[in-house]
This record gives structure tokens, C-alpha cells and sequence, in this order.
């Protein structure tokens, strides 16, 4: 009997299925990459691969705008699709920023057409300087126009506009009458469609600098607060001295437009929902919200009053229109693993021609990385890196272009912060030391609740033989340390609840390995120094001093649905869940301000979060809380509690100054 043997040969096992980066991904249409659609940033993902995406292309361009018209008794419509929308400056104009002034021209068939002043109305031009970031439209030269159209050939158009001047947008607008034409005879009595918008005051050209430096916009009555971009965010108004929300509902984009064009942009690109720009804190001032188009403020539009049952997760927040003003095409980023994230170069001048070269990292942190984001319309900053040389490509040190940035946060282009300019000074060179940083669509904003505080203040008598642990860590004033071990501290002793009002988590910029261990008190420090405790006289000299140290960072409580990420037991991982917030509770070492060395008097009390700026953040100005204290040597009070940015500035003048520009200036 013969034995066969047979070798059963296994397949090899699937490879292992790969990550997935985008989710939720939402795209206008107009981006240049998938990467700058927004959605949850790269690799945040709660998908499986079943859920995967695909797409089949066509050869035929999707048309960009489309135009509707009723004909006789709106029984049937008419739909006309052109492929685009520009406004074509005059060659003595071209050089302007921004192009606010010239003809209106739409791409159909693959041309450039113009339209027929014939039947054109200023509603018309409202809403073509509003979809191109202007607030409204102007007079211009009308006489010089016409001699220039004699000049040009003509291709019209063949139909007409007609808007109401409420549209958001020239597509939004419906079709106006269908122009007859003629050989030379085409609108016979008119000339080519010119428009001239007025630019809002942010973008308004100047004769030093190209246009004004950027601002933060204030109005009396309307704010935003919270975006990534000029001209997005959180709605804010203002009412009995206090800065206050818009519930969502009913918003809608007539509401948000009439929001731009108030704060000096062009109509709104998105009427937003559901807090997402953020969350604020305090009143919600306006809810259901019913607007004309054609007011000049928000607070002009009929609105419900009674706010019951609308909370913070439903603030209304827009993204407006603004110029195109050319930004993006001196600054890009290189090296990186995604288009959110690389080493940043600058076109300049060096050796009589543009060329792109590196920035000098000395210095470089949290606000130089917020403004190359914003000018490079990547959102929000994530992290600003002093060290580049583990990214492809590293630029040679003779390469370094620029030096000395110093930014406040405000700023539109890196170009309007502080720097050498062509004295430059960068003693480790470019090369490995190049800046760089990343970018993300979603950033934290951690605020503290102010009521908490003020309903939590008292004073303690400590014995300086149960301080040990915290005078090893500067938690009291410097005259703790020629105190002797019978004596007593008066400690200013408080409860801190710090929210993140933020669309995504707060986590320490240092990773768990280069924590610092403390024996006395058995844990770790994630960062140096987290909050900042102090007390001012009126006259806003510092009186005592207080610092937090960021040794546990975790989700004491979380808002319905939400779930808790973080939690210091076990040297577990810290941060501040989106949704959830931290508290410090009174009884905890260094939650305090040492007072012992403070005569009885009238005083401010402030506190500050994240005062180094070592983690990024969507909005720093409620990073900073001040109170009114009175103390009588005996008993201390804590009133007028409230955060930075949520009062009038006619109420803030009331308190002295001290470090209320603290966060626009390092």
C-alpha cells in the first residue's frame, strides 16, 4: 500500500486592514484637497472599514452656480448653469488687495462672458460685493467704465440676474430675462455689469503696509468668538453690560449674513449649529431669531426673549465671506506627513529674487503657530515645534529668511508680527531648528466658572509644619522660607472649576514620559505651571502670588452623554475631555494664595489658566478671571466675580487694568 503525501499550503493571511483618517468629512466644493475639507482631523475616527467611501469621476465639470426662473404662471422653470463668477479688475486696479472694483463676468461654456447693465439693480450689486467679503457696495467712475468697454469686445451673456438683496449668494439669486443677442446691437442701452464693494475695516488697504493690520474686531453690540479664522466664530451680543450666546434655533443664513455684514464682511458662507465653534458661558441673550436681510444689526431683528430649555450646546456661530486676499501664497508648510502639519517657509527676497526659505525657531511657540494656520486656513493651532529635523527635506541654515517672530495671536499673516526683518539673527540656524508646526480643525477652550470661586473663598490658618510638601514646590510667599515650624500661614483658600467649553480634549503638550515625579506628594507634574493665582492692589500692583502646578488633570464631571476620558489614579492619563470639566476642590495643596504677608484692604483677585500659552487653544481671552476682595484681617470676601471678554468694556473699566492685555501681548 502505497503512502501519498500531500503539503496543504495556507494562504497567507490578509494583510491588516489600514487606519482611518478623515470622518465626517464636510467639503464646500471649492478646496484644493480633500485635507482641507473640514471634519473630526486626521485619524480621529469612530468608523469601521464597511463604512469605507468611494467615488467615480466624469469627464463633465460639475457646474459652480445655478440660476432658477419662473416662467408665466409658474407652471414651468427655466435652469441655467454657469460654471463660475469672478469680478475682473482693470489693469491699473489689479495690483490692489483686495480687488474690490470691476466688471462682473460668469464662465459659461468655458468662456468669460460679461452681463448687460440693462436690468442690473444695487441689489444685485449688494450681493455680488457680499459673496466676494464686502459688507456693500459704492459709487465709482462710471465715465471711465464706459470708455473702456468701447475699447474691449464684448461677450454677453445671455440672461439677466434679478436678486432681492437678502441672498447669501449670486446663485441664490433668481434669473432675470433672457438678454436678445444681436451682433454689436447686444444691450444696446447699457455697457458690461461694474461693480465697486467697500471693504470692512479689517481688510481695508493702506499705503505702508497692503493692506491694515489685523484687529480684534469689536462692536457695541455683536461679537465673535471661538473661530479659527477672521470673520468665524461663536455669535455674541451684548446686553445690560453682559456678553451673552444665540440659541440656534430658527437660525438661518439671512440671520448670519445680517451678523457679517455688521462686523465688516461680506455675506455668511455657513449659518452654524449646535455649538460648533465652541460653547460659551453666561446668559443666552437671543433665541429664534427672524431677520429681513436688511437690518444693520442683529439686535434689530425680532427675536424670542425667553431662552427655557436652550443651552450652550446649541450656539449659534457663522463663517463669513471675506476678500481674497492672497494670504495663503507667501507661507507654506513642507516636510510634513499631512497637509496640516510641516515646517513653515516664507517666500522672500534673498540675492535680488523671491525665493522660499526657512523661519528661525528661537522663540517660536503657541501664537507664531495659531497665525500660520490661520493665513494658511488650516484652523486652529496644534503645536509649534522648535525642532524639525525629523520631517523630509530639512532647509540648509544658510536658508533662514526670517527671525525674531514674536506674534500676539491677532495678527491675519505672520508678516504683521513683530520680527528682525532683513537683520536677521538666528544664532542655532535653520536647518534642524527650522519652525515648524501642526494644525487641526478642532481645538479646547478651557474656562473657568466664576461662580464657583466667589461662592467658595475663605481663609485658613496653616501651621508651617503641614506645608512641607508645598513649600518644596513654591506654593508659599518667599517669606515662608525663613518661617519656623511652630508658625502659622493664612492661606486664601478656594475651588477652582475649569471647563472645556472646546471641541476637542485639553491635554498636556508634554508626553507622560518626561513628566516630573514628586515624592512628597506622591504624583506627577504634566506641566510646569498650569494656573496662575494673584493678588493686585488697586492700583494693579502684584500683592501675593499663587501658582498651580498641572499634577492631575482629569474628567470630574461631564455633561449628559458624554464620557469620561481622563483620571489621575494609577499615573493614569491626563487631560480635560470636550464637555467635561476638572475641579480643584478647596481642600487640595496649593489651591490657595498665601496671604500672611497682606494688610486688610480692598484688592482684585485674578486668575489665570494656561498663562504660558504651553497648550493651544481656540480662544484665550476667558482664560483669565478677576474678582473684587475686600479683606478685614479676618475674614475675606470675593464678589464681581467674572471671566475676561464677558462684560461691557464700559463695566471692565472698572477694574484696574493690570493684566487684562496679558493675553494679547507675551
Amino acid at each position: 500500500m502505497s503512502v501519498i503525501n500531500y503539503n496543504i499550503v495556507f494562504p497567507p493571511p490578509p494583510p491588516p486592514p489600514g487606519r482611518i483618517w478623515l470622518d465626517n468629512v464636510n467639503c464646500q466644493g471649492g478646496e484644493k484637497s480633500l485635507a482641507h475639507c473640514s471634519s473630526n482631523g486626521f485619524g480621529v475616527s469612530d468608523c469601521k472599514h464597511s463604512e469605507d467611501v468611494g467615488v467615480v469621476c466624469n469627464q463633465k465639470r460639475i457646474p459652480g452656480f445655478k440660476f432658477i426662473s419662473n416662467l408665466g404662471n409658474n407652471l414651468e422653470s427655466l435652469t441655467v448653469q454657469v460654471e463660475d463668477v469672478r469680478l475682473r479688475a482693470t489693469f491699473s486696479q489689479r495690483k490692489r488687495v483686495p480687488i474690490s472694483e470691476g466688471f462682473v463676468e460668469v464662465k459659461d461654456g468655458g468662456k468669460w462672458r460679461q452681463i448687460c447693465s440693462q436690468d442690473w439693480t444695487p441689489m444685485n450689486s449688494r450681493v455680488v460685493c457680499g459673496m466676494w467679503g464686502f459688507p456693500g457696495e459704492r459709487g465709482f467712475n462710471t465715465r471711465g467704465y464706459k470708455l473702456l468697454a468701447k475699447r474691449r469686445k464684448k461677450n454677453y451673456w445671455g440672461f439677466g440676474v434679478n436678486c432681492t438683496g437678502t441672498e447669501a449668494d449670486l446663485s441664490d439669486c433668481k434669473l432675470g430675462r433672457e438678454v436678445v443677442l444681436k451682433g454689436n446691437e447686444t444691450c444696446e442701452q447699457g455697457m458690461p455689469v461694474v461693480v465697486s464693494c467697500v471693504p470692512g475695516r479689517a481688510f481695508a488697504p493702506t499705503v505702508s503696509a497692503g493692506f491694515s493690520k489685523a484687529y480684534r474686531v469689536e462692536q457695541p453690540l455683536v461679537r465673535l468668538r471661538g473661530g479659527a479664522m477672521i470673520g468665524e466664530g461663536r455669535v455674541e451680543v451684548l446686553k445690560n453690560g453682559e456678553w451673552g450666546t444665540v440659541c440656534d434655533d430658527s437660525w438661518n443664513m439671512r440671520a448670519a449674513t445680517v451678523v457679517c455684514r455688521e462686523l465688516g464682511f461680506g455675506t455668511a458662507k455657513e449659518a452654524l449649529t449646535g455649538g460648533r465653534l465652541g460653547q460659551g458661558m453666561g446668559p443666552v441673550h437671543m433665541n429664534e431669531v427672524e431677520c429681513s436681510g436688511f437690518e444693520k444689526s442683529l439686535t434689530e431683528c425680532s427675536f424670542n426673549r425667553e431662552a427655557t430649555g436652550c443651552g450652550h450646546e446649541e450656539d449659534a456661530a457663522v463663517r463669513c465671506n471675506i476678500p481674497a486676499m492672497g494670504f495663503s501664497s507667501r507661507l507654506r508648510l513642507s516636510g510634513g506627513r499631512n497637509p496640516f502639519e510641516g515646517r513653515v517657509e516664507v517666500l522672500a527676497e534673498r540675492n535680488g529674487s523671491l525665493a522660499w526659505g526657512a523661519v528661525c525657531s528661537d522663540g517660536w511657540g503657541t501664537m507664531e503657530a495659531t497665525v500660520v494656520c490661520r493665513q494658511l486656513g488650516l484652523g486652529y493651532a496644534s503645536n509649534a515645534f522648535q525642532e524639525t529635523w525629523y520631517w523630509e527635506g530639512s532647509v540648509a541654515t544658510e536658508a533662514v529668511v526670517m527671525s525674531g517672530v514674536r506674534c500676539s495671536g491677532t495678527e491675519l499673516t505672520l508678516q504683521q508680527c513683530l520680527h528682525h526683518g532683513k537683520h536677521l539673527s538666528c544664532p542655532r540656524g535653520g536647518g534642524r531648528f527650522a519652525a515648524g508646526v501642526s494644525c487641526t480643525q478642532a481645538a479646547p477652550d478651557l474656562v473657568l466658572n466664576a461662580p464657583v470661586v466667589e461662592q467658595t473663598t475663605y481663609l485658613e490658618d496653616r501651621p508651617m509644619y503641614a506645608l512641607q510638601c508645598a513649600n518644596e514646590e513654591n506654593c508659599l510667599s518667599s517669606s515662608a522660607a525663613a518661617a519656623g515650624s511652630t508658625t502659622y500661614r493664612r492661606l486664601l483658600r478656594f475651588s477652582s472649576q475649569i471647563h472645556n467649553n472646546g471641541r476637542s480634549d485639553f491635554r498636556p503638550r508634554a508626553g507622560h514620559q518626561s513628566w516630573t515625579w514628586h515624592e512628597c506628594h506622591r504624583h506627577y507634574h504634566s506641566m510646569e505651571v498650569f494656573t496662575h493665582y494673584d493678588l493686585f492692589s488697586l492700583n494693579g500692583t502684584k500683592i501675593a502670588e499663587g501658582h498651580k502646578a498641572s499634577f492631575c488633570l482629569e474628567d470630574s464631571h461631564c455633561d449628559e452623554g458624554i464620557q469620561k476620558k481622563y483620571e489621575c489614579a494609577n499615573f493614569g492619563a491626563q487631560g480635560i475631555t470636550s464637555g467635561c470639566w476638572d475641579t480643584y476642590r478647596h481642600d487640595i495643596d496649593c489651591q490657595w494664595v498665601d496671604v500672611t504677608d497682606v494688610k486688610p484692604g480692598d484688592y482684585i483677585f485674578q486668575v489665570v489658566i494656561n498663562p504660558n500659552f504651553e497648550v493651544a487653544e481656540s480662544d484665550y481671552s476667558n482664560n483669565v478671571m478677576k474678582c473684587r476682595c475686600r479683606y478685614d484681617g479676618n475674614r475675606i470676601w470675593m464678589y464681581k466675580c467674572h471671566i475676561g471678554g464677558s462684560l461691557s468694556s464700559e463695566t471692565e473699566e472698572t477694574f484696574p487694568g493690570l493684566l487684562t492685555n496679558q493675553l494679547s501681548h507675551r
